[in-house]
């Protein structure tokens, strides 16, 4: 897809909606030149070059090779490093305008593989029970195993009202099984809310969109307009979120905090070494008094973890759930022309407390296990964390494996089964478990936690 140049610089401006990006300004001007200071090794990759074109057993068209090459160098930097044109832009001004038609999936090739990142909350592919981590091997029968990623999504899109039949291979099971999704229109609405029984407020933050920060404020003031009396509790649901403006997670945190700092990012270039402090945007913190409980999970990535860090170091929130993905970095989205952009790694960011998220993640104040989830046990293993993706930045200090597994499951509810939790008509144990710990507690005795 070829995208004009007026949309695509609107692209750029919003392209911190995605995956925790800061913009920077970024020069196209001598892209084609080669600089002179660049050494022997440019050479041997142009003589590499040479052979394929005069040598291979087929011709070679010029734009696969050059895009090997940019793709092999940036692969061998970090997971999140990439170039992005075609299709990737594509999925990228689809996030931003918020609205397709389809199934509601996240995804991700990995190995050759589709495998879901995560489906949105609400959409058809979560209602039909598709977990992230599962992976996606054939699209009405025929296989999508070592194709293109971008294939694979043409074909998952489609018509609201049509259907498509997923095979699904899940870690944990032994066989693949068949689920069968009927397309919908996606609104990607990033912050949904409702009150829950006792006064206790639930908001859910499904990604770091543009005006997030603004939403969850219109959502805290309609609860309260909602309530029959004082509110008595705030769930905060970041779980299964992947993040996106870096921005929007300071914006987000200033809500609950009066002054102090949020977030922190180190980088090597000029420019990159910032501090976020807190502004007081809405005259303080917009729920004060009130106890306030942040769900995380694996899932929980990224700007989701600025929050919860932020919340927490600050002591303004208990976190509970489980430990977070571990994403730690942020990405610089740099313009290559006119339709291509360059997403890169330029820094690092650290809670107030000076805690590099990178690898270990949040490590939440309460460890509650989703026991809903039928295959947790068998699925526990096969968790995809940023740990776990291959060539990932390395904390630098120096993490330890069980340091970081360490479980508290001392409360008789944690062994119940998901069988027995669903007879007792809790479909989510760990938004249960924040909303009857918010009930049982009252908001003065909860306060002296925070």
């Amino acid at each position: 897809m070829k995208l004009a140049a007026p949309r695509f610089a609107a692209l750029l401006r919003s392209a911190a909606l995605v995956s925790a990006v800061a913009l920077l300004p970024a020069t196209t001007a001598g892209l084609a030149q080669v600089d002179g200071r660049a050494g022997p090794q440019f050479a041997k990759l142009f003589a590499v070059y040479q052979r394929i074109k005069a040598s291979y057993v087929e011709p070679v068209d010029d734009d696969k090779l050059i895009r090997g090459a940019i793709d092999g160098m940036l692969a061998s930097l970090d997971p999140h490093s990439a170039y992005l044109d075609g299709g990737d832009l594509q999925r990228l001004e689809t996030m931003i305008d918020g609205n397709y038609s389809g199934l509601g999936l996240s995804v991700v090739l990995d190995d050759g593989a589709v495998k879901v990142v995560s489906p949105f909350k609400g959409s058809p592919a979560d209602k039909m029970g598709i977990k992230a981590g599962d992976y996606i091997t054939h699209l009405d029968g025929q296989l999508v195993y070592g194709g293109e990623l971008d294939d694979a999504v043409a074909k998952m899109r489609g018509p609201a009202g049509s259907s498509i039949r997923l095979t699904i291979f899940r870690p944990g099971r032994d066989e693949p099984f068949d689920v069968t999704v009927t397309r919908g229109v996606i609104d990607l609405e990033p912050v949904t809310h409702k009150l829950e029984a006792g006064n206790v407020g639930y908001i859910s933050v499904n990604e770091f969109s543009r005006d997030v920060g603004s939403d969850v404020f219109a959502a805290w003031q309609a609860l309260k307009r909602e309530a029959a009396g004082r509110m008595n509790g705030l769930v905060l649901d970041l779980r299964q979120n992947p993040g996106g403006s870096l921005d929007e997670a300071v914006a987000l945190s200033d809500l609950f905090l009066d002054k102090g700092q949020i977030v922190s990012q180190r980088g090597r270039a000029k420019g990159e070494s910032l501090v976020y402090d807190a502004e007081s945007v809405f005259k303080g913190d917009m729920a004060a008094g009130v106890p306030v409980v942040v769900l995380i999970d694996a899932g929980s990535a990224s700007a989701s973890e600025i929050v919860a860090g932020a919340l927490q170091d600050h002591r303004r929130a208990v976190i509970m759930g489980e430990r977070s993905f571990g994403k730690g970095s942020v990405q610089t989205l740099l313009p290559l022309g006119e339709t291509a952009a360059l997403k890169l790694t330029t820094a690092r960011y650290y809670t107030p407390s000076g805690h590099s998220v990178q690898e270990g993640g949040i490590d939440p104040d309460i460890q509650v296990p989703q026991l809903s989830d039928p295959d947790l046990a068998k699925r526990e293993k096969f968790r995809l964390r940023e740990s776990d993706l291959r060539g990932h930045l390395v904390n630098e200090a120096a993490l330890k494996d069980e340091d970081l597994e360490k479980d508290r499951k001392d409360d008789p509810r944690f062994k119940l089964t998901a069988e027995e939790l669903k007879a007792q008509g809790i479909e989510d144990f760990q938004l249960d478990y924040a909303l009857e710990t918010l009930r049982r507690t009252s908001p003065n005795a909860m306060a002296k936690r925070n």
